[in-house]
């Protein structure tokens, strides 16, 4: 038994905790609790509302999976190299967070309008951008990619270096040694942060309206409906929403647990 000034410091910290898991449990109780089952039933059959959500997820996964391979290769970098400027690199990766996302969309739509570079070149491949899910997907990666290299990285720091060393010490060649050492030693940290990304992408509003209103994701699609119809015609879809997105983060979650387990 500990002291009473023990039972109270954890007492204290229990109920502290506790409301912080209110502060965020109860705004979605409260959501479910005034959506009627009818109400959701009659919204899950709209076909604007699935398409949404179909469309949402599938971008969001797009865009995460074309970043991967050059997030996980700078991730590695930064946690196993020293080069000038490291500092400001791993800072500027952490700008799409702190920087409002009606801004990052305004930043993302500079450089894929029509007259700009990349815009143009992807005219004549025929890729259009604005008001399109290409666009959609550049500006959910601009404002989800930094999770993906930050938890990358992290699980690189994790690995052993002396492994990595010791590969190379025999003969492997760095891509050999990063393929069978690096990458899966840290492939769980790296999935969390492809499940991340991918939520984080899914979830965004400011930066993709400002890029691409039509076609309408649901973030987009949430916003609509509430400024034309208010909150009772908003809530069930945004009901819905939360609903797929947390199955869809539950079950990624719950992949990356069992691929741990089997690596084990």
């Amino acid at each position: 038994m500990g002291s009473l000034q023990d039972r109270t410091f954890y007492l204290v910290l229990t109920a502290l905790g506790g409301f912080v898991l209110l502060f965020i449990i109860a705004p979605l109780l409260g959501m479910v609790l005034h959506s009627s089952p009818a109400d959701i039933v009659k919204t899950v059959a709209e076909q604007e509302v699935r398409t949404s959500i179909l469309l949402t997820l599938g971008v969001s996964l797009s865009a995460t999976l074309f970043m991967a391979i050059p997030a996980i290769g700078l991730a590695w970098l930064l946690a196993r190299k020293d080069f000038p400027l490291k500092r400001v690199i791993t800072a500027v990766i952490d700008l799409p967070i702190v920087i409002p996302h009606s801004a990052a969309g305004i930043a993302v739509l500079g450089i894929i309008s029509r007259d700009s570079l990349i815009g143009s070149l992807g005219n004549h491949l025929g890729i259009e951008f604005v008001s399109s899910a290409a666009g959609i997907a550049v500006a959910m990666a601009y404002v989800s990619l930094p999770f993906l290299v930050n938890a990358a990285r992290e699980g690189f720091h994790s690995v052993p270096e002396r492994l990595e060393k010791a590969a190379l010490n025999l003969g492997a060649s760095p891509v050999r040694m990063f393929l069978t050492i690096s990458l899966p030693l840290a492939w769980r940290s790296i999935l969390a942060g492809l499940v991340l990304m991918w939520a984080r992408g899914m979830s965004e509003f400011g930066a993709v309206i400002v890029v691409a209103y039509h076609p309408m994701v649901t973030p987009v699609l949430i916003y609509e409906r509430f400024g034309s119809y208010g909150l009772q015609y908003a809530r069930p879809v945004a009901v819905i929403f939360v609903g797929v997105c947390l199955a869809a983060f539950m079950l990624m979650r719950l992949l990356v647990r069992q691929d741990h387990h089997a690596s084990r």
